[in-house]
């Protein structure tokens, strides 16, 4: 979330916030920099420890005599200069010197969360030196705060998730455990998320201006405290300069991820032309494909109509020959029928002949 300077809406001054405790109460306009911005996270949960404690409490279901020590292990130097700023500002913490738990603001999606999360988790909980038995591995625990939706398909404002058999859902492990807190959902807070706050330190994070910030700040003293070392860090120079650093560094990055986005975009849309240009190119070879069938089909129906022509052509002329043959064969066995004919007849006549001749 983009913040504003303090310089014209923030009714305070670094003076006030040090010498006079009620600066915080009149307070009012725009928030420079809420716990949004990684750096104002990190700079409240390392200056007060109260706060580190009542949020952990909350996130973690527990009560105030559960926790009896919560302490940072990668403390930085609040207000000097970073030069690299993508430096890291997870904050590692141990409770009660038995629990890890890694906490991250992450307001962008980098879209590499998943894996990242579980990167960070079992580098916590990989602490044993040689020799130690496993069983004194201390459970890790990792909370993300995101300002996004990590999965589309099932949002939920706040999630856990363990080592579980996924046929029976029966728990592998205690000792590793994933939270994540949608700051951009927080109206699926459940109303157990409510009972622990869970949901008010969500809008604590989120409030961007002062009296948005006291109103919420109002429900408990882990709250109030928050809200007013907010205030304190917001009135340090050095704190906010560092803060609009974050601001300039997610800046390039949101205007980096735009660009990407409006390529990404032109490139889909190139896509889309010319995946349309195939679709009315196979079009055009379907339709021409369609009428060479048409035609090879006429063609060979017009070759079919005269080869049965030609066929039947063919057996008229065959029949015609076997007709013609047929009465040449009549006509020949009728020929020599009167060939023989005449020839018994002229042997009768000789016969005649020949006994007339005798008679005389």
């Amino acid at each position: 979330m983009k913040q504003k300077e303090s310089n014209v809406q923030t009714n305070f001054s670094p003076t006030a916030a040090s010498s006079h405790g009620r600066s915080y109460e009149y307070a009012n306009g725009d928030i420079p920099y809420n716990m949004t911005n990684d750096y104002m996270f990190r700079a409240v949960l390392q200056t007060n420890n109260k706060v580190l404690r009542g949020l952990i409490c909350s996130l973690l279901h527990l009560a105030e005599a559960e926790v009896r020590a919560v302490e940072i292990t990668n403390p930085i130097i609040l207000g000097e200069a970073v030069r690299d700023k993508e430096f890291r500002l997870d904050i590692n913490v141990i409770m009660n010197n038995s629990v890890l738990i890694n906490m991250e603001m992450q307001i962008t999606n980098k879209l590499n969360w998943e894996d990242r999360s579980v990167m960070y988790l079992c580098r916590s909980f990989d602490q044993l030196n040689r020799g130690q038995d496993y069983r004194e591995a201390r459970p890790a625990v990792h909370i993300g705060f995101l300002d996004y939706t990590l999965f589309d398909e099932y949002p939920e404002f706040y999630a856990s998730y363990k080592l579980i058999n996924v046929k029976n859902h029966q728990k592998y492990s205690d000792n590793l455990t994933l939270y994540v807190v949608d700051l951009s959902r927080i109206d699926l807070a459940t109303d157990e998320d409510k009972r622990y706050h869970i949901h008010d330190w969500a809008c604590l994070f989120k409030a961007v201006t002062w009296e948005e910030l006291k109103m919420i700040a109002s429900k408990d003293e882990y709250l109030k405290e928050a809200a007013q070392t907010i205030f304190r860090m917001s009135a340090d120079d050095e704190i906010r300069k560092r803060c609009r650093d974050r601001e300039e560094y997610y800046q390039d990055l949101r205007n980096y991820e735009r660009k990407i986005a409006e390529k990404e975009e032109k490139i889909e849309q190139d896509r889309k032309e010319h995946e349309e240009d195939l679709r009315n190119y196979e079009r055009k070879i379907a339709e021409k494909e369609e009428k060479i069938a048409r035609d090879r089909k006429e063609h060979e129906e017009a070759i079919a109509e005269k080869e049965e022509k030609l066929a039947r052509a063919i057996e008229e002329k065959e029949q015609a020959a076997r007709d013609y043959e047929k009465l040449l064969t009549e006509y020949e066995c009728s020929r020599k029928e009167q060939e023989d004919e005449m020839e018994r007849l002229r042997i009768e006549i000789r016969r005649l002949k020949s006994n007339s001749e005798k008679g005389k």
